[in-house]
């Protein structure tokens, strides 16, 4: 089995992304202020652009690693085909 130790390093990087997407947009919600906007000089130069594609990309491997590490479901989970023997049960009335 292969180790997968390069994934702590890029879980980590993309929760930072998702930190610094989420604080955006919390101060465009409440301030009116596009926090990557004015640090970069507008919302439309290239490494604004840059920094809001790198945000998506790692909300969007956030989907698949939260897929990739859920529980099964209920209708992947194997039923057993075996039947249980029941035997009637007599009340007894005195």
């Amino acid at each position: 089995m292969r180790s997968l130790a390069f994934l702590k390093p890029l879980e980590t990087l993309i929760l930072t992304l998702l930190i610094i997407g989420g604080v955006n947009w919390g101060s465009i919600g409440l301030f009116q202020i596009d926090l990557i906007a004015s640090l970069f000089g507008g919302t439309y130069t290239p490494l604004s652009r840059f920094v809001y594609s790198l945000v998506g990309l790692a909300a969007l491997l956030e989907i698949v690693i939260l897929w990739s590490s859920r529980p099964e479901t209920a209708h992947s989970v194997k039923v057993s085909t075996t039947q249980v023997d029941r035997k009637p049960r007599h009340i007894h009335t005195t």
